[in-house]
């Protein structure tokens, strides 16, 4: 079983676009979005859930009001303002801005203050017409995205491992943040996609680094590459700096957008040259992780 990561320093690259049309190509998959924070990978792929999972994660503070007796220590404590006053004097706390810390419950003299645990969003096993899916939502303002995140890659395994599956494919999320370092753990090939921005470079040196510090095989995949023929020439020549090769050239196609219109992958909609690039872009991942 091999785990193959598609990821971006930034958003709006093309690498959920890319991870549902590279499902097209593996014939034994497990799908995993770890985009948690704002997973899409659904939109096109069309999962029919079959279990649902809450995700508890944490604490938040809540003042039993019966037991209150407004002396105000929880407010002088809360270094993150969480605690509000409310009508006539009542305290009470803003879940959103309640970091979870404790604090106020070892100070209240009262012990007016519950601390229960926190639903934080909830996780999906579906089903997709390419095989098995894990992905999540987490709650507004929730955290712990990487805890999350390991959660639902963990039951991807097990998945793969009972289904005999060869490959999990795992959309990643964008930057180099926790959800980032946990998609990371364990992979066998990074795959950066990239577009010819400044600020997309910037961003890709970033994730690259992040995957070489631990030490994972990592290439580079250029989306939109005739946008800007200079900048991609740059990015060529970055990565060969920092010893990646480079394993897809993907031209601009206003096609995705019409596949995913129609909640297809740009190889499910249309035969041209995007999806010659990507199947050579699957023939290429196939080759390294054998």
């Amino acid at each position: 079983m091999k785990q193959i990561l598609i990821v971006s320093g930034k958003g709006g690259t093309g690498k959920t676009s890319i991870t549902a049309s590279l499902a097209s190509y593996f014939e034994s998959l497990v799908l995993v979005d770890c985009d948690v924070d704002a997973s899409d990978l659904y939109l096109i792929l069309k999962p029919e859930v079959q279990q649902t999972f809450d995700f508890i994660s944490g604490h938040t503070a809540h003042i039993l009001q019966k037991d209150c007796t407004q002396c105000s220590m929880c407010l002088n404590v809360c270094k993150f303002d969480a605690v509000k006053v409310g009508n006539k004097g009542t305290l009470c706390i803003d879940a959103i801005d309640c970091e979870g810390c404790g604090v106020c419950i070892w100070m209240c003299p009262q012990k007016a203050i519950e601390f229960p645990e926190s639903l934080c969003g909830q996780w999906f096993f579906s089903n997709t017409r390419h095989g098995p899916m894990v992905h999540a939502k987490l709650a507004i303002g929730a955290e712990n995205s990487g805890k999350l995140v390991s959660e639902i890659r963990g039951y991807a395994t097990k998945i793969a491992k009972n289904q005999k599956k060869d490959i999990i494919l795992i959309d990643g999320p964008p930057g180099i943040g926790c959800p980032v370092i946990a998609s990371l753990t364990g992979v066998d090939c990074v795959v950066v996609v990239t577009e010819p921005t400044l600020s997309a470079i910037h961003d890709m040196e970033r994730i690259i680094a992040l995957a070489k510090h631990f030490g994972i095989s990592t290439y580079v995949c250029i989306n939109k590459s005739d946008i800007n023929e200079e900048l991609t020439q740059t990015i060529k020549k970055r990565i060969k700096v920092l010893d990646v090769e480079l394993v897809g050239e993907i031209p601009y196609d206003t096609a995705f957008t019409r596949a995913q219109v129609q909640k297809k992958s740009i190889v499910e909609y249309s035969n041209g040259k995007t999806t010659q690039c990507i199947e050579e872009l699957a023939q290429k991942l196939m080759s390294k992780i054998i």
